[in-house]
């Protein structure tokens, strides 16, 4: 890989689309084991805690659980670079964990992915993002999430680590298909270091999904926020009005020089918009009901990318993110979706 010196680029032009939409997407899926995407990202740690309830607490109101389990999974930025493996997608990830036990079960989950753990740091000293969550339930039922702790490290990472992961990621970055920007707030994927990157892509497509600084991000070929994201951004009230959305999509595309904006809106799905083409609202795949849609937004990011680096357009693209979500919605955690399991659904779908 070290070798090369473009990226490859996999296109489908209109004349080559099959005929039926179905036939389209599962065309483009199956060019995901043929692509390099680079993830810069917060990895963050996903610790589960399961507990059957044996009784009411004497000393306060609160349920008392008996220890039966825990896991611990791929979260945040750490989740999409998962999504991106098990779709097949050979994955290069740029990122900070702590030389600490969330960060070693972190990179013990990414070799059993067969992920490559060169472009990530682990520091001394650094605290791993790790959010806990506390499920209760008794024998035979579904356990409900009745708290959440995170833990997180007092200060950014400093400018010695930024600058190393500028390197990896620029270093990745001219084998790929894709580069992929997950920024969930903690400094390692930065609106910094990723103006130290951006200019040793050539042309390949940029996603963004950021938390809290949509804005704070140029030179991107393409996001996905979730609606509230989109309000805060913009600071407006879109309240289920289309034309208000409408507006703000435009907004973005136009501030950011975006060439396609994917809005989810949960159990409403998702709307596509791109440049000079009308936009394409998306019912959601599956029931309205979720099971969890912890980590769904990372799903569907994975998957756009995944799909913009096959060559497929923004609406095709979507449609593949939005039924992946609409699988993995339905499962119980932090969880991924597979190349054959997405493939099986693409040919089940209406």
């Amino acid at each position: 890989m070290a070798g090369k010196s473009k990226p490859r680029r996999v296109k489908h032009s209109p004349a080559a689309r099959p005929k039926s939409l179905r036939e389209h997407l599962a065309a483009i899926v199956d060019v995901f084991p043929r692509l390099t995407v680079t993830v810069l990202a917060d990895l963050v740690a996903d610790e589960f805690v399961f507990g059957e309830i044996a009784r009411v607490s004497r000393e306060a109101p609160v349920l008392i659980l008996k220890h039966r389990d825990r896991s611990v999974a791929p979260g945040g930025g750490a989740n999409a670079i998962a999504n991106l493996a098990e779709l097949g997608v050979n994955v290069l990830p740029v990122g900070i964990v702590g030389d600490d036990e969330p960060g070693r079960m972190l990179l013990q989950r990414f070799r059993q992915k067969r992920i490559p753990l060169a472009g990530i740091l682990k520091l001394r000293g650094y605290d791993t993002v790790t959010k806990t969550r506390i499920l209760a339930g008794h024998p035979h039922t579904s356990r409900q999430q009745v708290v959440r702790v995170d833990r997180e490290p007092e200060s950014a990472p400093d400018g010695h680590a930024l600058k190393e992961l500028a390197i990896s990621a620029r270093k990745y970055a001219a084998a790929s298909d894709a580069f992929l920007i997950s920024d969930y707030g903690y400094g390692a994927a930065s609106p910094d270091v990723w103006n130290a990157v951006r200019e040793s892509l050539n042309g390949i497509p940029v996603t963004l999904d950021s938390r809290y600084r949509l804005m704070a991000y140029s030179g991107i070929t393409a996001a996905t926020p979730n609606e509230p994201e989109v309000e805060e951004a913009l600071r407006v009230r879109i309240n289920n009005h289309g034309e208000r959305l409408a507006a703000a999509a435009k907004t973005i595309l136009d501030r950011m020089r975006l060439e396609s904006l994917v809005i989810t809106r949960g159990r409403d799905g998702m709307v596509a918009f791109a440049r000079r083409k009308p936009p394409v609202a998306i019912p959601i795949h599956g029931p309205e009901e979720a099971a969890d849609v912890t980590g769904a937004g990372d799903t569907v990011i994975a998957t756009f990318t995944a799909a913009l680096a096959a060559g497929a357009d923004a609406e095709a693209a979507a449609r593949l993110a939005n039924i992946a979500g609409g699988i993995v919605v339905m499962k119980r955690g932090t969880a991924t979706v597979g190349r054959d399991e997405l493939l099986r659904a693409i040919a089940a779908s209406a």
